[in-house]
């Protein structure tokens, strides 16, 4: 999507979604959106700059906002402005718009994979609706909870796409063999998650986004999405306006 199809001035053009652990930023640019994220309670467009101060045309959040943000609470977007059919008021509002974005894109039954801090599994059906989903524990979780319930474990400070390519799949090094074991159980699950929903719906796509969302689709032989949330809120406040 290109910053001028927006109808507006492509510097000042930012979307943001707050994550778990990191903050998610969207802007528009002659060349089209480009996509980063930083550490929360920050999300600076340049290093050091200081949020502008209309902030973003609209932001959404599942996890906490600092004190203090300067985030206009009129531009956020919470589930009631996400137009998943069927969507219960319990879903997250980071899986209802990586799951109605992945169907915008393709109107086909879709199953997002979505490895951020847990690894949502969601599916909608080929009319546009939420079909249920599966949440567990995202890589950088299981590796704390190896080293923090195991007595010789050791704590991995990387995160999982900082992994790469182990270079094998049974490693003889206890560090490589957490990172390759939580990672293959992930895209196991996955892979599982899609056949289960494919039975389903025969047609079913799969998309996977997310922060670790490289690496698991490496393992499945896919390309990543990774910018599925930010296009939604992009697709659904596309300007400042209402």
């Amino acid at each position: 999507m290109k910053a001028s199809e927006r109808g507006a001035d492509p510097g000042r053009n930012r979307w943001l979604l707050i994550g778990n652990s990191r903050w998610h930023w969207a802007m528009a640019t002659p060349d089209g959106l480009q996509c980063w994220s930083g550490p929360p309670q920050t999300g600076e467009p340049q290093p050091g700059e200081p949020l502008p101060g209309e902030g973003p045309v609209a932001w959404a959040a599942v996890g906490p906002l600092p004190a203090r943000s300067g985030l206009d609470p009129a531009r956020r977007l919470t589930l009631a402005h996400i137009p998943l059919a069927s969507a219960p008021p319990w879903l997250g509002v980071d899986r209802a718009l990586v799951a109605w974005e992945a169907w915008q894109d393709c109107r086909l039954p879709v199953l997002v994979a979505d490895a951020g801090t847990a690894l949502s599994l969601t599916r909608v059906d080929g009319a546009g609706r939420f079909a249920g989903g599966r949440i567990l524990a995202g890589a950088a979780l299981q590796w704390r909870a190896l080293a923090s319930e195991t007595a010789q474990l050791p704590r991995l400070h990387a995160q999982a796409g900082d992994a790469g390519s182990a270079g094998t799949d049974w490693p003889s090094d206890t560090v490589t063999a957490m990172r390759v074991g939580v990672l293959a159980g992930l895209a196991a699950a996955v892979q599982a998650a899609w056949q289960d929903a494919c039975r389903e719906f025969p047609s079913c796509q799969l998309r996977i986004t997310g922060g670790d969302g490289a690496v698991l689709a490496a393992r499945l032989g896919l390309s990543p999405d990774p910018d599925l949330a930010l296009r939604a809120l992009v697709r659904l406040r596309p300007g400042p306006g209402p």
